[in-house]
């Protein structure tokens, strides 16, 4: 049995709309990079995937915290990620859970992080793997490393934020 929504258009008529489901599309993050660097720029970025992986990725068994971005003959690639093959996958293929795979990036934002990582020393760094439509898109930053004091810094301010909302939540009371 479906469920239909029905919504008014403009011409007075009533449609009917599949309901939605709220599913989340965040596939992997990547918390450890926003506490290790200060973020700048974000791209979007494809990821060139076998068959299998595509499988593996859709039963969630994805890791991306160590993972990076470099840069070679004027393409990027994804290094350290972890995507962990299925039990059931065909045995005719060879599984590789941690190769280097290939990120689909335009020319100009291509043109973009080289600029930026070579010149200027920024890092390269993937923070997040989801579902855009069919397809599987890595959010890539252009990031700076935190020295030791600037984390502990941003933690002092998270901390007093905390307490601030606490503060002002009684008060109200």
């Amino acid at each position: 049995m479906r469920c239909f929504a029905f919504k008014e258009t403009l011409n007075g008529y009533n449609t009917p709309m599949k309901s939605k489901k709220n599913v989340s599309s965040t596939i992997a993050l990547n918390k450890k990079a926003r506490h290790e660097y200060f973020l700048e720029d974000k791209f979007e970025a494809g990821i060139e995937l076998q068959g299998w992986e595509v499988k593996s990725i859709r039963s969630g068994k994805v890791n991306i915290a160590d993972s990076y971005v470099i840069l070679r003959d004027g393409e990027a690639y994804l290094l350290g990620s972890r995507i962990q093959p299925l039990n059931s996958a065909s045995s005719h293929v060879v599984c590789d859970a941690e190769r280097t795979r290939k990120l689909l990036l335009k020319k100009r934002e291509l043109d973009t992080l080289i600029g930026k990582s070579e010149r200027e020393g920024y890092a390269i760094v993937a923070t997040a793997m989801y579902w855009k439509k069919c397809w599987v898109k890595l959010e890539i930053y252009l990031a700076k490393g935190k020295k030791d004091h600037d984390k502990r810094d941003t933690i002092k301010d998270r901390d007093w934020a905390r307490q601030k909302e606490r503060l002002l939540k009684h008060d109200v009371r």
